[in-house]
């Protein structure tokens, strides 16, 4: 499978139409035509549905989609790696990170290390712990910033130093908004947003004491934004950390921790026994110095 082809593919996919795609690849039609025939020959899967003169993704096409984009990407990222300037300190370095006020600990020194690198680019990733892990393992991230709980046995890390606050997003006309805290006997019963990540409704059921299972869960979110915008229009109450949402007086939703207090951690990874480039060398190195 050649990364030429796959470039191919995703011009199709995009455009969804082959005479268009061939018109940005500078390439005749019958040639994309023959040379998409024989990917899925290759693949033994159809990637496309044809229909008036639409052409569309399957299920197959859909998966070789994103698997392409992420092959393409560690291509370029390596090209770029290789073609660096050895004596002076200069490519990208890929960070990842979840939603949390701790990411200015990293962002503090990203800041200090670009004024002594200017040469040195960040390529900033938002996810959750498990987006940004699989990404990790893939190659297309370099360093990242995790929430925890998360499992953290194949990678090297620096511990945050500051712990992060969990508790509920709601709107400030809520009856629970004049609490100062808020126990598991008030949300139980109550329409949930939690997030989709399994080892974090583990920790938050424990925190309840009660079956997940059997929570009013109403929606799950991957990053808080969206969420927000749940909760204003009333969709329910959503579970999450503090200091995601800025607290002003224009904002429709108030932050409320939970009572006994349920507090987590954020860790700095990077992969074992990774050869990383030399800007990246220098950037770990400082993490370690700083942390």
């Amino acid at each position: 499978m050649e990364l030429r082809v796959l470039r191919y593919f995703l011009t199709i996919a995009r455009e969804q139409n082959i005479t268009k795609a061939a018109e940005v690849l500078n390439i005749t039609q019958p040639t994309l035509s023959r040379q998409i025939i024989q990917l899925e020959q290759e693949l033994g899967k159809k990637l496309f549905n044809r229909d008036k003169g639409k052409i569309r993704l399957t299920n197959d096409g859909m998966l070789l989609k994103r698997r392409a984009e992420e092959l393409l990407d560690l291509a370029e990222k390596t090209e770029k790696e290789f073609k660096e300037n050895k004596t002076l300190i200069s490519g990208e370095i890929a960070i990842g990170s979840g939603e949390a006020n701790t990411f200015h600990y990293l962002s503090k020194i990203m800041s200090d290390f670009s004024k002594e690198y200017p040469q040195v680019k960040f390529d900033l990733f938002s996810g959750n712990a498990d987006d940004i892990k699989e990404k990790i393992d893939n190659g297309l991230i370099d360093v990242a910033l995790l929430n925890e709980p998360v499992s953290i046995e194949k990678y090297d890390f620096v511990r945050i130093p500051e712990k992060l606050r969990w508790g509920v997003l709601m709107k400030k006309d809520d009856s629970l908004s004049q609490q100062e805290h808020i126990s598991s006997k008030d949300i139980v019963e109550k329409p949930l947003i939690v997030t989709k990540r399994s080892i974090v409704q583990n920790e938050i059921a424990n925190w309840l004491k009660y079956d997940f299972n059997k929570l009013n869960i109403i929606a799950y979110y991957n990053l808080i934004y969206n969420a927000t915008l749940l909760v204003e229009d009333g969709l329910g109450y959503a579970i999450t950390i503090d200091k995601l949402v800025m607290d002003n007086p224009q904002s429709k939703v108030v932050f409320k921790p939970f009572y006994p207090p349920l507090e987590t951690g954020c860790v700095i990874v990077w992969k074992k026994h990774q050869v990383f480039s030399p800007a990246t060398t220098e950037f770990i190195e400082q993490l370690r110095n700083a942390l």
